[in-house]
Parts: C-alpha cells; structure tokens; sequence
C-alpha cells in the first residue's frame, strides 16, 4: 500500500543552528519535507535543483541576506510563497521585505503554532482558494493533507502522480505547457514528453478530466 504522506516542500533559510534543528523537527512532525540551508547562496544553489511549495526565510544570514536572496528569486520569476523570519522589527525591515517579495512576516520569537497558521493560509493561497480542499465533479484534493478522494475514497497515488495532481488542481480551469510540467516534475533532471504522458494517462484512468490541448500542454476541468 502507498503511504498516505504529505509533500508539501519546504526551505528553511536560518543560521541559528539551535531554531533550525527545532523548525525541521516541528515541521517534519508535521507532514512536510524540509530542506534546510544556513546562507543565501546554498538557499539559492538548492532553488536551482528543487521546486518548493513554501520559503521560510531569515534575514540576517551570510553571503545573501534573506532580502537579496528573495528579490534575487523574484527577479527570476520564482512566485513561490515566501516568509520571512527575523528578529528584525523596525517599520523599515517590515516594508523592505514585502518590497522584494514576501507573503508574509514573522518576528522572532515566534509561537510555532502561529507559524504554522501563517504557512497554511499561504499554502491555499497558492490554489486560489481560502478553503482546505478543492472540488471537481466527484473529486476531492486535500490541500492540508495533500490528498486525492473521489466519492470520499481516498486514492492512493505514487509520488509523481501526486506531483502532476497537484500542479493541476493549482492550476484548476488553465491551460499548463508542457515544458512547465516537464521542468516541474523534472527538479533540475531531463525528463521525456513520454514519461510526461504515462503520469497524465494515469490520472485519467482514475477519471479526472484532462484535456490535451494540443501542442500546447495539458488542462483538468470539469467534464
């Protein structure tokens, strides 16, 4: 039986060893996979390998500060929801780092539990939608739980299947390209147009409506 896990991706950017060892244990108990980095430019050669679902930032760490890391992605068109940790309090800090592209802000020392309100409300964000689960027809996707049930069964999905569901229900009603879906379930690696439709060609089995759209790429909407 597959293992019903959440793969909610996340990157930890914190020098304080003491904070990031105890973040990536609440965390992990938590369901997600954490990847830690202690200064910007190991945060930044690990966005290049990874996509993530969230960014957890600190400010004040060597090489990149959080600012310069953050902008640095953003120039780049990375839109991955991003919030910055930091002891930092004064009104010019807050402004700077929403300038360069933060989603939200929190000051240390933080209640774990606040971050995790916080982190939450901007992981639906990033479907859309305010509530914890997306509709289609007979369809359920589980945003907390990372989860697919079709007439309340659950579904069990290998870990690439759950990827390319995922970027579909965030995409829900849009046309994704091919290359995207390709880079995406790629992470850095080649990946083949064929392999691209073994995964699609799955889903559909289970019934999900996806629409080829041809030469372009791929849309789930409703049947």
């Amino acid at each position: 039986m597959i293992k019903r896990v959440q793969m909610q991706k996340i990157l930890l950017m914190e020098d304080d060893s003491v904070l990031a060892e105890t973040l990536c244990v609440l965390l992990k108990n938590e369901g997600f996979e954490v990847v830690l980095a202690v200064n910007g430019e190991e945060a930044l050669e690990v966005t290049y390998k990874e996509d993530f679902d969230l960014f957890l930032f600190d400010v004040n760490v060597a090489y990149m500060n959080g600012f310069e890391l953050l902008k640095s992605l953003r120039e780049s068109a990375d839109k991955t929801p991003a919030i910055f940790i930091t002891a930092l309090t004064d009104i010019g800090s807050l402004s700077h780092g929403f300038e360069v592209g933060a989603d939200d802000y929190i000051k240390k020392p933080f209640d774990f539990d606040e971050l995790l309100v916080r982190m939450q409300a901007l992981l639906r964000k990033s479907y859309k939608t305010h509530e914890k689960e997306i509709a289609l027809d007979d369809f359920r996707f589980s945003i907390e739980k990372q989860e697919l049930y079709k007439s309340g069964d659950f579904i069990p999905l290998a870990p690439m299947d759950l990827k390319v569901t995922k970027l579909l229900f965030q995409n829900l009603d849009k046309t994704i390209h091919k290359e995207d879906l390709l880079k995406y379930l790629g992470e850095g690696r080649e990946m083949s147009e064929a392999s691209l439709r073994v995964y699609i060609n799955k889903l559909r089995k289970i019934g999900l409506p996806i629409t080829t759209v041809k030469g372009i790429g791929y849309r789930l909407g409703k049947s």
